[in-house]
Formats: C-alpha cells, structure tokens, sequence
C-alpha cells in the first residue's frame, strides 16, 4: 500500500571545490590551469546567488478546485482483473456534459492527494499536490473521479505485466493480457466498473488496451486535450486520449476535456469542436482508404483480425462510404523511425531530464520533480525489465551516439507525416487493424528480460505508433471476436477531424453489433 512520502530537505547551495572544478572540465575535455580553474569557481559562485533567489520565490500551481478524500488501495474483491491502483470518490459540479459519469484516469495522471505510482516502484510513496487540467475539467462537467488505472511502469510497455503491481487481466480471458500501457483503463472500462478513462499513448498505448480489451479508445489530434500535469516520455509521442464502451461515450469525454490550457506547448491555438453533436451516424459518400500496408505483418499478424477488420470495412461500403485499396509505403518505416524517438526520448526526460526535461514552455511539476530525483536512484533496480531495457538502450545510444539517430529520425518523422498527408488529400479516413493480433497470454511472472520484454513489444509492429509521430487522432473500434477475443479496427483521420472519426464509429456501430460479428 502506497505511504506518505519522507520529506527531504532540499541540498544547500553550495560553491564546488577546486577538485570539483577539476573533475567538471575533464568532464568537458577541457583544458584549464590552476590560476583560471580559481577565477571560474569564483564566477560560478556568484552566480549561485540567482539560483538562492529563484529558491526563495513563490512558484503559482494550478489550483485544486474541488475537495477530496485520497481514498484507498482497492482489494481483491473490489479489483478482479488488477486493474485499479487506486480507488476514491471525488465529485464536481452538480451538473454537466458529464453528470454522474465515473471515470477513472491512468495512473501516470495527477490527482491531488491521491497516491500516483505509473506503476513503477520508485514512484511509490508520491502524492501530487496538483489535478492534471484534464482531471479539473471533467470534474467541471459533473463527472466523477472513480480512482486511478493501472499503468505499465513508466508507460514502457505493451503487455499488461509491466506494472509492479503485477500483470492486469483482461475481461474477456483473464489468463490474457489487457494490453498497455493504459492496462488499467482498458480492463476497466471492458469490466464495466467505470464508464469512461482517459489513457496516454506514446505508441500505441490507449488503442491497444482498447483493442484486446474490445473497448473503444482514441488518440486525438496531438495537443487536443492538454497534457499539463501527466508523467512525460517525449514530448512529441505525448498523447492522452479518451476510452470508454461507445464512441458516443469518447466523444463525450473529448469534449468535456479537449481545448488549450496555456500551460502545454504541445498545443496550437484552436477551438474544440462539439464532438457528442457531430455523431449523425452517417457515412454516405465519405472515402475510406483502407491502409494495405497496415495489414499483413509476416510472422506477427493473424489471418482472422486481418479478415475481420476487412469485414468491418465492407460494412462501410453497405452504409454508402466509398471504399477504395490506399497504400503509404513509408508507414512500414514508421515502427523504426519511432524507436530512437521513443528510447532516447524516454531516456533523456527521465534519466537526463529527471521526469521533466528542458527546454519546453509550460507548467514544471516541481514536486513530482523532487520525488522522482530522490527516489528513483535509490529504487532504480526495482523497475520492469521493460523499463530497464529502454534506459540501458538510451543510455547506450546517447553516450555513443550523442543523439545523431534521435535527430535523424524526427526529420523522417516529418517525411511520414508528410506521406500520411498525402493519403489523406485522397481519401478522408484511413483504416487498418487496430493491432495485429489478438491478446496474448501473459507470460509466466518468473519469466527473464528476453521473453518479457519480447512478450511487451511483439504487438507494436502494426499498432500505430506512426500516427503519434504525425500527431493524426486514431480511433480503435471494436469490429468482431474470434476464438472468444476481441478484434479492433483503427480509423485515422487528418488533423482536428476527430469528430469525423467518431462519427464513422458510431456509424458502424450504430448498424452492427461487433459481439456478433466473426471472421
């Protein structure tokens, strides 16, 4: 059970050694002699005083506008499928687009008062003092704040075992993995104990739990809903997105949660849409490309999602879409461009960066930053083999390296999104399987690094990690079952056309019911 977490007294500022000042110019290869060495710590010295008043002052927080209770760790009668981290009941506004909705968001999320791990077990012990701007909004629609879902430690991670709290279940089998890093919100929503989550996705991390848990989940418009106060891995994979049991449900959760806060640099300035009014349920004439080179990975995808969602699409034809074959060669290359943004991304925020990282306008959550600078040295070794394998790789690349393949890859990251847009002047939805397969079986808990890293990231070679890179929302839409599991379609749009997305979903399942549907 999370505990309150030790208070540390903040270092003293202090002025270095000449020893110190040694070992700093080695660092640098820089060559300095003694008497210069002396005159550059006095420098450095003095400047120290800017850093003692900036130490004094008053930083602003966003404000926590509704009180609360922090709740309680969930027990094995409450918690199933190990999806909750954390329970609690914290009620808004009486009334609103969201009355009496419980949500649940994923635990990489701040709530105030609330224990918040990302399942990862050197963050154990934090309490934000701070609600994410998604959290205070959907209160200010009358929703509820059920508790937090488990996440993959550190959001690394595909599975559903990633968590220190162990592997989350999924619904439908629970010998399976719920898929991740949104594991929790995925099984919570298919379990129906809550009726909507917000999840994050870097790579595919709200859909696929979406997928395998047969729930419907979007990664909007990259910067849609504000990211201000939720766990960091890069900057621009950072998505959060809304999951629920109807599309009607998501756009209502989008709605109540999208627009610009002022404190996130990943947002544009633009006015969200009334995604709830735009669901007509009619597709006639709307050109659907389905995305060939989505389908068909040798060794990983399964003729039955492939034939299912090939079904899905034929449907679309029957309620008067045009469906037509598209290919983006370059999507294939997405899943290798991703990596090194993924890896030295994740790397330089946690490792160089502590949680936060540099350089960025917006909101620093100094006191997530102070506990995670504390406790992850001293609790490292207590991370996933996922999340060991990521820092090992960053590390590795970035020392070798210094960031040549980081840097490389964000400009073909432009070239794809680029190639998307060019689809998408064709067609105005593209569609694809939402993962390749169907949920795995969980791996045994005393399995080593090779078969539980392998196991976390199997799936990500066709779950759409390419649509983060060209910040397109992407929708999961539960499309059938087979040998008793759940099978998801992916629709992509272009950019701000998450209401046309949504409104094919509803489309499909206002005319169909995907339960009964079999490849």
């Amino acid at each position: 059970m999370p505990t309150a977490p030790e208070e540390e007294s903040k270092p003293a500022l202090t002025a270095p050694t000449l020893d110190e000042m040694r070992e700093l110019a080695a660092a640098l290869s820089l060559e300095i002699s003694q008497g210069d060495l002396e005159e550059y710590r006095d420098l450095l010295a003095g400047n120290l005083t800017r850093y003692e008043a900036v130490e004094a002052m008053v930083e602003t927080k966003p404000a926590v506008k509704y009180p609360r209770e922090p709740g309680h760790a969930p027990t094995a009668e409450e918690d199933p499928y190990n999806a909750w981290y954390w329970k609690t009941e914290i009620t808004g506004a009486k009334d609103g687009l969201l009355a009496g909705k419980r949500v649940s968001v994923k635990d990489t999320i701040s709530v105030a008062g609330v224990p918040m791990a990302a399942g990862a077990r050197p963050m154990e012990g934090f309490v934000p003092d701070i609600d994410a701007t998604v959290v205070t909004r959907i209160l200010d629609a009358g929703g509820i704040i059920a508790g937090k879902a488990q996440s993959e430690g550190f959001s690394v991670g595909g599975a559903g075992h990633n968590s220190f709290n162990g592997p989350v279940r999924n619904p439908h089998d629970p010998t399976r993995s719920s898929g991740g890093s949104s594991s929790g919100s995925g099984a919570l929503v298919a379990a129906k104990q809550v009726d909507m989550s917000i999840g994050g996705d870097q790579g595919g991390s709200v859909r696929l739990p979406a997928s395998w848990c047969g729930v419907y989940g979007l990664k909007p418009t990259r910067g849609l809903m504000p990211y201000t106060g939720v766990m960091q891995v890069d900057q621009t994979l950072d998505h959060i997105g809304p999951m629920a049991n109807s599309a009607r449900d998501v756009a209502l959760l989008l709605e109540a949660t999208a627009g610009p806060d002022g404190l996130d640099p990943r947002q544009e300035h633009f006015t969200p849409k009334p995604y709830s009014q735009m669901l007509t349920g009619k597709v006639d004439g709307l050109r659907i490309g389905i995305l060939k080179d989505g389908f068909g990975y040798e060794g990983v995808s399964e003729p039955d999602v492939d034939a299912s969602v090939l079904s899905a699409a034929d449907h679309f034809r029957k309620l008067g879409a045009e469906v037509v074959d598209i290919s983006v060669p370059a999507h294939r290359d997405g899943q290798s461009i991703l990596v090194p943004i993924a890896v030295e991304g994740a790397y330089a925020t946690l490792i160089l960066g502590n949680g936060m990282g540099y350089g960025w306008p917006g909101f620093y959550d100094t006191h997530l930053h102070e506990h995670f600078l504390g406790a992850l040295p001293k609790r490292i070794n207590e991370l996933s083999q996922s999340a060991k394998m990521f820092l090992l790789m960053g590390a590795y690349v970035h020392g070798k390296y210094r960031g040549r393949h980081y840097a490389k890859a964000q400009n073909l990251a432009r070239q794809l999104a680029a190639a998307y847009q060019d689809a998408l002047q064709k067609v105005d939805l593209l569609l694809m399987p939402a993962t390749p397969k169907k949920a795995n079986k969980l791996p045994p808990e005393t399995c080593g690094p090779a078969e539980s890293v392998g196991r976390s990231f199997e799936m990500f070679v066709g779950t759409g990690g390419q649509f983060n890179l060209a910040g397109l929302p992407a929708l999961t839409v539960p499309c059938a079952m087979s040998e008793g599991l759940p099978v998801g379609m992916m629709l992509i749009g272009q950019h701000y056309d998450d209401g046309v997305v949504l409104n094919a979903a509803h489309a499909f399942e206002e005319t169909t019911d995907w339960r009964t549907r079999h490849p």
